[in-house]
């Protein structure tokens, strides 16, 4: 098979080759024009080249404090109608009534919610200022002062 030129309409049927475009001129990038600036004595130009080291200052690591347990909530309930004023003092208060007041709730009934560490606590009532052991109490032990004091277990 025979490839026949291509002919041209516009040249009245003359055979013309492609022509191939005419190359592009390199062409240079456009070159920064820099402002003269006076020149620097040698010392200034070692201090410019040198490189800026920042140092990290140390930090102290957080510590957090230990986390503790909830201490456990006990109610302790007395029945003393008449009463004017009722506190528990023991171990868990170093014997301190004033920290622990119970709340009168009605019919002679007073309570108080005391959050305790895990363990076994001995405790006396404070009533209108006399010192009584619990009634309700499971353990009692004689005390130094002749008397008994109640014994209060606490779990964890």
């Amino acid at each position: 098979m025979t490839k026949t030129p291509k002919t041209n309409s516009k040249t009245n049927g003359t055979v013309s080759e492609p022509t191939q475009p005419a190359p592009l001129a390199k062409l240079q990038p456009a070159q920064p024009v820099a402002a003269k600036q006076p020149p620097q004595p040698v010392a200034a130009k070692i201090e410019a080249a040198k490189p800026v080291i920042e140092v990290a200052k140390p930090t102290a690591p957080k510590v957090e404090p230990p986390k503790t347990a909830p201490k456990p909530t006990i109610s302790l309930v007395l029945v003393k109608p008449g009463a004017k004023q009722v506190a528990v003092a023991g171990s868990f208060n170093d014997w301190k009534p004033e920290r622990t007041p119970l709340a009168q709730i009605g019919n002679g009934r007073w309570v108080g919610d005391l959050a305790v560490k895990p363990g076994r606590h001995e405790y006396l009532f404070v009533v209108d200022g006399q010192w009584l052991p619990d009634p309700n109490a499971k353990e009692n032990v004689q005390n130094p002062f002749g008397g008994k004091n109640s014994v209060l277990i606490v779990s964890a």
